[in-house]
């Protein structure tokens, strides 16, 4: 696959996947179509079987079966396609002059100045008493109106601008303009819905707009999501061609998950019993005796998993912000991080050297570019990844992913070349042999 190719892929992938819902579904649908089944489905599995099991609409498990048994462990490539945004809250609408407000929380980190007089969209699911679904999705198709949060304008704002930058906005205060008219009335014209149906709603604010190709040279890609999408797309990609192949040595699998940017808590988080229920639920498909405890715990323990999630790129702008010499650089390939967490690692994963050398050895004889990396100073930088509540398990875990600039951000950066060889790279992790990822 060349790189154009595949970042054509991604794209659509992004522009399909606004949030965790849409970008589950759009992963559902590339699996089907390389003939991934529904775990549920399957009574037996075998070598070379391709099946999916997915959770609550939002976090994803997919998997090639292996020669050898699940119980001897996985390879995993993990990643979450939850992103920073503004969620509405239960309680939505409201009036205050003659303007309609949908009232918002805060989901995951973001600078709240960011979001001010941007193009937004409105994207969801509310589920009424009787558990009808209804899906809304306002913003991004070319007749769409967009929503947007007002700023003061400079000749009113100086005392705004007295102020510190985390200060300027308040959280209460990041409101969408809903419209001018009757709101209430219009859900219930277009979709349906009731104002007390929205107490029952999962309802988004994301930037409207499809990716973007960025610089005179195209050599970037502006998008919303990057954050992780751009490695859970790069996992998926990278399984849907190891299923396209021979069955590999282990059973090779990605999991998509929700809720990181907030902890990784709730049902659909990693800080959930999802990941090993589901492989008990392969090794009881594979045996005659049925999974045992104590089958799962070892195949677990047996397993190792590149930790798929971005980290920050240099930028020349804040020097100050990077550990020298241990700062990714866009165009020179994923980077590997040791350690995330924060101040004193706090949080963090660690990963063994032995591991780190092993996928040193797989990636260099693929011949593909890499870097290592920290995610900034030391008590300046830090952050989390799922990697820890995979490494409870007891299995190998690094982290590893696309380097990013504006992280968190409405609008992220990525080079296009780094995206494409961190595909290649968690590829070559699923086909490197024994001998390589022999510790």
């Amino acid at each position: 696959m060349t790189q154009e190719k595949y970042v054509a892929g991604y794209r659509a992938f992004l522009t399909q996947g606004k949030t965790e819902r849409k970008a589950y579904e759009a992963a559902v649908r590339l699996l089907e179509k390389a003939g991934f089944k529904p775990l549920s489905g399957k009574k037996k599995l075998k070598a070379g079987d391709r099946v999916y099991r997915g959770y609550h609409g939002k976090t994803l498990f997919a998997a090639v079966i292996g020669k050898a048994p699940t119980a001897q462990g996985l390879r995993v490539v993990g990643g979450h396609t939850d992103a920073p945004r503004l969620d509405l809250k239960p309680n939505p609408l409201y009036t205050k002059g003659d303007v309609t407000f949908f009232d918002t929380h805060m989901y995951g980190g973001i600078k709240k100045v960011q979001w001010l007089v941007l193009p937004l969209a409105l994207y969801g699911t509310v589920v009424k008493k009787d558990g009808t679904k209804v899906d809304i999705a306002v913003g991004d198709n070319p007749d769409d109106p967009v929503f947007l949060i007002s700023d003061i304008l400079p000749h009113f704002g100086k005392e705004q601008q007295e102020k510190p930058l985390k200060d300027a906005v308040a959280a209460e205060d990041l409101d969408v303009i809903a419209g001018l008219g009757d709101i209430e009335a219009l859900l219930k014209e277009q979709y349906g819905v009731e104002k007390d149906d929205l107490l029952s709603a999962e309802l988004e604010i994301v930037p409207a707009g499809a990716p973007r190709e960025t610089g005179l040279d195209r050599a970037l890609l502006a998008a919303y999501g990057h954050d992780d999408r751009v490695c859970a797309y790069a996992g998926l990609s990278a399984l849907l061609e190891t299923a396209a192949g021979k069955p590999p040595a282990k059973t090779c699998a990605v999991v998509l998950c929700d809720k990181e940017e907030i902890g990784s808590v709730g049902a659909s988080g990693m800080d959930s019993t999802f990941f090993e229920n589901t492989v008990a639920e392969l090794i009881e498909r594979e045996t005659t005796c049925g999974a045992r405890d104590i089958d799962v715990r070892r195949a677990l323990e047996a397993s190792q998993m590149l930790s798929a999630d971005v980290c920050a790129a240099s930028d020349p702008h804040f020097p100050n912000a990077d550990s020298i010499g241990n700062a990714a650089r866009l165009g020179h390939g994923p980077c590997a991080i040791k350690y995330t967490g924060a101040a004193s690692k706090s949080g963090a994963n660690d990963a063994r050297a032995e591991f780190v050398a092993a996928m040193r050895r797989v990636l260099d004889d693929a011949g593909i570019p890499w870097q290592m990396g920290e995610l900034g100073r030391a008590e300046k930088g830090g952050g989390g990844t799922i990697a820890k509540f995979m490494a409870r398990f007891g299995m190998d875990v690094l982290d590893f992913g696309t380097p990013l600039l504006n992280m968190h951000a409405p609008w992220e950066l990525a080079a296009k070349e780094d995206c494409y060889n961190t595909q290649r790279a968690y590829r070559a992790f699923f086909a490197a042999s024994e001998a390589a990822l022999r510790l």
